[in-house]
């Protein structure tokens, strides 16, 4: 035996106004979530700690060492990188062209008690890498026990 069942259009719609809701805001408030960490103007970094320094690493591919610019003013470390397009082929026939000139930018607080001014800098394979020592009182110190 068939069971009719009233169709109620109500719940559906307001399920697909939610979904809808929540790909806009992704897009419009959160641009690197729907399109990976090299949405347009942003710049993957990890930054990590030693006993002795603050490592940071940020991925720029494609980018010369002279074209990247990095600053620390205070605890705030900034990195700016302005990616340049190679020269355009007029002969080539374009299917698909993605790869264009950007500029990208991140700016992170880094930890305090650190010596930026002896920072050390490295560029190869598209990985930036900087290493800021740990100031003397910063750094952890291990006292011995002695049973009496």
């Amino acid at each position: 035996m068939a069971r009719i069942v009233r169709w109620q259009p109500f719940p559906d719609m307001l399920a697909m106004r939610e979904a809808m809701d929540r790909a806009f805001e992704e897009r419009f408030f959160h641009p690197q979530l729907p399109f990976g960490p090299w949405a347009e103007g942003t710049l993957p970094v990890d930054m990590y700690e030693t006993d002795e320094n603050v490592v940071v690493k940020a991925a720029i591919p494609g980018v010369n060492a002279e074209e990247i610019e990095v600053s620390v003013t205070g605890e705030t470390l900034t990195i700016k990188a302005d990616c340049k397009e190679e020269e355009e082929v007029k002969s080539e026939n374009y299917l698909r062209r993605e790869r264009r000139s950007r500029s990208v930018c991140r700016s992170v607080t880094l930890p305090g008690g650190l010596e930026s001014e002896q920072a050390v800098a490295d560029y190869s394979d598209g990985v930036l890498t900087l290493t800021f020592p740990k100031a003397e009182e910063v750094k952890p110190k291990s006292i011995t026990v002695t049973a009496k």
